[in-house]
């Protein structure tokens, strides 16, 4: 098995795509402020997934990065609020279709982080 295979990191790599491609509409002052903070928060939450995979055999570590993942799925919302309230991005749709899309990857990231606190293979 491989952390491409894990549920989360693939919901975080689509939505990861997704952020990318929605700030190349962004107004151009955006560009080195607000879309360059959400892009980074957005592709952190993949990127913390899969380093935790990697040290899943110590638990403490793959918690830790969950953690962080979780933190970054979080400030990627904050992002796609302060986006809208400010109407650099005004599509309703996009912007409730990506909340809604990180909600469901918060929650799943928890309910993870819940089974690996569980059931990791040391507690055995």
């Amino acid at each position: 098995m491989s952390y491409k295979d894990i549920e989360i990191y693939k919901l975080a790599f689509k939505l990861a795509v997704d952020i990318h491609k929605m700030t190349l509409s962004l107004p151009k002052f955006e560009l080195y402020e607000e879309a360059s903070q959400i892009k980074r928060s957005s592709k952190s939450v993949g990127a913390n997934i899969t380093e935790g995979y990697g040290k899943r055999a110590y638990k403490n570590d793959f918690i830790r990065s969950l953690t962080i993942a979780h933190a970054e799925c979080d400030e990627t919302m904050y992002h796609l609020d302060i986006l809208y309230e400010t109407q650099s991005l005004a599509d309703r749709n996009i912007y409730d279709n990506l909340c809604k899309e990180y909600v469901k990857l918060s929650k799943m990231i928890n309910k993870f982080s819940q089974t690996v606190l569980k059931n990791h293979l040391s507690s055995k």
